[in-house]
């Protein structure tokens, strides 16, 4: 018996396509199988297979690495707005920041006291007060030069201790008290004097209305003779607060003092100027005090 070849067309075998037909060798008498066929089919299939595997794996790998990507921006980032703020919601809000903050009472710190305040009149100058506080010690050190202390007084009739204009002028004034104090160095003593009154007014009009005809008389004692008695001397008047102060200065030889006398300047003008500091840290000792109550 012989087999013929069916009828229709002839079956293509594709791999991919279940229950198709594989090619048998139409030479063979036994029909036998074509290997050469059936490997290379199968490694077609194998190529496909690998081709998928791999082509998969990279979509996998890129989707892990762009999750990792966006995870290390992510740790990496901070809390500042990139770009224009503007464009935030106009609602947009921090979690947690509807709490309200602690408010406190607004508080500044006073203002500091004045030193003048305290010595520009009677009711608030309060202080002890002699000759000795404001010139304490037996010598003055001003820069590198010192000053020997001679004699010191202290009245409450001030007009026994001026001469010429001023017995009028601290009597109109209410002058209340006068000290005086000698310093003496190479041959020149000044006497300083300083007038007490009851507010800054009365002294700042002392100091205004002084002229050259009047005069702090100088005091001599305690090592230190008399001296401008009749020989011309130099005489100064400035005030601070309730205070006016006075100078007279000379030679204690007699001699009369001109403009090129720097000695009797020089010293005048230390003197002036140290009485000034005294009455000055009076105020600020009491506004110390003051404000520390």
């Amino acid at each position: 018996m012989s087999f013929g070849q069916q009828g229709g067309p002839q079956s293509q075998w594709d791999p991919w396509k279940p229950n198709s037909q594989q090619p048998w060798n139409s030479g063979g008498d036994g029909q036998t199988p074509d290997w050469a066929a059936l490997a290379e089919a199968s490694e077609t299939r194998n190529k496909r297979r690998r081709l998928l595997f791999i082509g998969g794996g990279a979509l996998a790998t890129l989707a892990i690495g762009t999750a990792v990507a966006m995870a290390v921006v992510s740790a990496n980032g901070d809390n500042k707005a990139s770009g224009d703020p503007s464009n935030l919601p106009a609602s947009a809000s921090i979690p947690g920041s509807t709490a309200t903050a602690p408010s406190f009472a607004p508080t500044s710190a006073p203002p500091p006291l004045d030193p003048k305040e305290f010595i520009s009149s009677k009711a608030k100058d309060t202080a002890p007060l002699s000759a000795a506080l404001l010139f304490p010690g037996a010598r003055l050190t001003m820069g590198s030069t010192v000053y020997q202390k001679g004699a010191t007084a202290d009245t409450n009739n001030c007009a026994s201790a001026v001469q010429g204009t001023y017995v009028n002028l601290l009597t109109a004034g209410k002058c209340t008290r006068l000290m005086r104090v000698t310093y003496q160095k190479d041959g020149v003593a000044v006497t300083v004097g300083v007038a007490v009154f009851d507010t800054e007014a009365q002294a700042t009009k002392v100091k205004g209305t002084a002229d050259k005809k009047g005069f702090v008389k100088p005091l001599a004692g305690d090592g230190v003779k008399s001296f401008c008695n009749a020989a011309t001397c130099r005489t100064t008047v400035n005030s601070y607060g309730r205070y006016a102060y006075f100078t007279t200065g000379g030679f204690l030889n007699g001699k009369d003092v001109t403009n090129k006398d720097t000695k009797v300047f020089s010293t005048g003008d230390d003197l002036q100027t140290f009485t000034f500091r005294q009455i000055r840290r009076r105020g600020e000792a009491q506004a110390s005090a003051a404000a520390t109550e």
